[in-house]
């Protein structure tokens, strides 16, 4: 009998395989990204020094999202996220999908980060 793994342990496995390759530096950070069945969120994260530098999501004070959890919102964090990161004066960076597939709303959030300014 085959018995089918949950999709978060899934999703656990694929990020454990992403992570065991990306990982960010002073030089060139990670970003990361979350995505809840609500909302989305990335953070720019320099893992040599455990340290999150830049952060944006739909849950956060100040957005106003009727829904935060559409391609639309993840295209403003996106969009904010590469603002608030080139005003700390990173360019570049690595994409840490989170174990999530390229598509939909993560997809969204890297191409509205790439044209903001981000390079990765």
């Amino acid at each position: 009998m085959i018995v089918k793994k949950s999709k978060k342990i899934a999703r656990r496995v694929r990020h454990d395989r992403v992570r065991a390759v990306v990982e960010g530096t002073a030089v060139r950070p990670r970003l990361a990204v979350y995505r809840s069945n609500k909302n989305i969120s990335a953070q720019i994260i320099d893992d040599e020094k455990q340290v999150t530098l830049v952060s944006a999501s739909t849950f956060e004070n100040g957005n106003k999202f009727e829904n935060g959890s559409n391609v639309e919102a993840a295209k403003k964090v996106g969009e904010i996220v590469a603002k608030r990161a080139l005003e700390a004066g990173i360019t570049t960076v690595v994409f840490d999908r989170g174990g999530f597939l390229f598509h939909g709303r993560v997809k969204a959030l890297a191409d509205a980060a790439r044209e903001a300014g981000l390079k990765f």
